[in-house]
């Protein structure tokens, strides 16, 4: 069996570079994933799923059903990406080009570098490049149900819109998908970047947002009025020397942190004190700590302020701002994401470790630095999840994107181990506290 999906995923890697580049090449910044869904839609089809669909919301469903009842195991990628940024740091690459050449990019260990076949171009590392490797592992299940191997369970891609943004609406209207399909999602591998490594958390995030209240006056006479600007700095500093003493730390994935991101007064014009100053701070939460704690923390520290400061006024709320899809939907959710853990002795983890051994694969662990979809997967609805894929996390979101085509063609391997794995699992392995 492994050495026919290795077979496969070397006799398919050219039409899935070539894929590759063919969608790098389709634009698709968040809300605008019309044209890119299409392609992703087409090419399940092209590949032989047996069910293709796409929901009221744009996220597009491809399934192989397997030859024995099992698992839905979900491999997931998002289908935006965020913006190219200035051209000219792209050392000459064009950002929608999608071109092949042998460069110099991070090796496996991460303790130097290789001159090896790239694809560069935007979302080649998030997630483009793993989005093929998961479409085309999922070929790779209908060739051998084709030829008379036994699949057990289901094998189903999800491509979501709306992820960059941070709210999680597209995973979250995914959901209410299947649920409406009744189709039950025992396990979830997402393709953000991990390198070949498993990935298996990451911290929290929630977005605060504090509005500082002045009194407006004329710029000749700034003591007629309360500069919502100057009585912000004051919320600023209190705020970073309270996040520099005063953190959670977890052993896995790190320590609590919190960033001034956005700051933004009004009027903002000549000669005008300004009445408004709104700030916003990126807060990362371990596990032990709450959304609600967290804007408690800063609640507290301007009520602090307050008393100290007749002339101080802030109102302290969670960020949220309307989202709306290429189909027309819209929301507007608090941009808020549930921090999850993944222990290595978890029967999910171990299939899947498993999985790469016997591929020949070499099997570590890493927690991402940033957050991802599987915060409502994992953290909200406790169903289990990882990330395996060829992307590295050093050129994400960066004008120096890129992915390794040799860690592409190992991933499309893996990434059907890893399902055959899992679809052997019974349903208590699933099971998460």
């Amino acid at each position: 069996m492994n050495k026919r999906i290795r077979e496969l995923a070397k006799e398919l890697r050219p039409q899935m570079v070539e894929f590759t580049q063919k969608v790098i090449q389709c634009p698709s910044l968040s809300g605008e994933e019309g044209q890119v869904a299409k392609l992703y839609a087409e090419e399940c089809r092209k590949l032989c799923y047996d069910q293709v669909f796409t929901d009221d919301w744009g996220n597009v469903i491809g399934i192989v059903e397997g030859t024995e009842a099992g698992p839905v195991i979900m491999y997931n990628g998002h289908m935006d990406h965020v913006d190219i940024g200035d051209v000219s740091e792209w050392e000459g690459y064009d950002p929608y080009g999608g071109e092949v050449d042998v460069c110099e990019i991070e090796n496996e260990m991460r303790n130097g570098f290789d001159f090896t076949e790239c694809i560069h171009g935007r979302a080649a590392a998030d997630v483009k490049a793993g989005i093929a490797c998961q479409i085309y592992s999922g070929a790779i299940l209908a060739r051998l149900k084709k030829e008379g191997f036994p699949v057990k369970g289901s094998y189903m891609f999800t491509g979501v819109v709306l992820e960059e943004p941070a709210e999680q609406i597209g995973m979250i209207t995914l959901l209410e998908t299947l649920k409406e399909k009744n189709i039950q999602v025992s396990g979830v591998v997402s393709c953000e970047a991990t390198g070949l490594k498993l990935y298996l958390g990451h911290r929290g995030r929630v977005e605060i947002q504090a509005e500082v209240q002045g009194v407006t006056s004329h710029g000749s006479a700034p003591w007629l009025g309360v500069n919502a600007v100057n009585k912000a700095t004051k919320l600023i500093q209190a705020v970073e020397e309270k996040f520099q003493k005063e953190y959670l730390q977890d052993e896995k994935l790190g320590k609590s942190s919190i960033a001034l991101t956005v700051i933004n007064c009004s009027p903002g014009a000549m000669c005008i004190v300004p009445d408004r100053c709104t700030i916003t701070f990126d807060r990362r939460l371990v596990p032990l700590e709450s959304p609600e704690d967290a804007v408690k923390q800063i609640q507290e520290i301007a009520d602090q302020i307050a008393e100290e400061d007749a002339d101080f006024r802030a109102i302290i709320k969670v960020a949220a701002v309307p989202r709306k899809s290429y189909t027309g939907k819209e929301a507007t959710l608090p941009n808020i994401k549930q921090g999850w853990k993944m222990e290595e002795d978890h029967p999910f983890v171990k299939a899947a470790a498993k999985a790469l051994e016997e591929l020949g694969e070499p099997v570590s662990y890493g927690y991402w630095d940033f957050g991802t979809d599987l915060a409502v997967i994992c953290g909200k609805h406790k169903i289990p999840a990882l990330g395996y894929s060829p992307m590295q996390e050093l050129y994400c979101h960066r004008p120096v994107d890129k992915v390794r085509i040799d860690f592409m063609e190992r991933a499309l391997a893996g990434n059907v181990g890893i399902f055959y794995k899992l679809s052997d699992l019974k349903q208590d392995d699933f099971a998460l506290m």
